[in-house]
């Protein structure tokens, strides 16, 4: 399943974010995807503020992960822009961070190709005139409910 919406201003890709907590149960893995400054980390920043965690989020460039404990839920956030060989990925122990139970958001899932679960759900952030599209395309029946859930909310929000 498939589905996709235009992002005109950066709130709105934070608003996605939001909506899209929401809609998530535990154990779920999204891959971001998208050219650098599409607006991947802002949709993490509104995925956690849609939970209710009121810390700073910031991106995992550097430290390659970022984990969150909030609303009972676990929510890690990696970034594997900088990572040059997947292999990388056993040395910190990722394995040990991905349990059935987190929400996982993975930036450059490319790159850890090989090392990583497999995704429920990608979000591909575009470039367009005017501002941006995203693009979710669902692999998994877990993947099509959060789909189902966030295109109706976005209806609902921007009607």
């Amino acid at each position: 399943m498939e589905w996709g919406c235009v992002l005109s201003e950066e709130q709105d890709t934070r608003r996605l974010g939001a909506l899209l907590a929401e809609c998530c149960a535990t154990g779920l893995v999204i891959f971001l995807v998208g050219a650098l400054g599409t607006g991947k980390t802002t949709l993490t920043r509104g995925f956690l503020r849609g939970l209710g965690y009121g810390g700073a989020v910031k991106s995992p460039t550097y430290t390659l992960i970022e984990p969150y404990a909030v609303a009972g839920r676990r929510v890690i956030h990696l970034d594997l822009y900088r990572v040059a060989d997947a292999e990388e990925l056993e040395h910190l122990g990722l394995r040990d961070l991905l349990d059935s139970e987190a929400l996982v958001l993975i930036e450059w899932p490319e790159k850890g190709a090989g090392f990583l679960p497999a995704a429920d759900l990608q979000i591909r952030l575009d470039y367009v005139s005017g501002g941006r599209e995203a693009h979710l395309h669902a692999f998994t029946q877990r993947g099509v409910r959060v789909i189902d859930g966030l295109r109706q909310q976005w209806t609902d929000v921007n009607a």
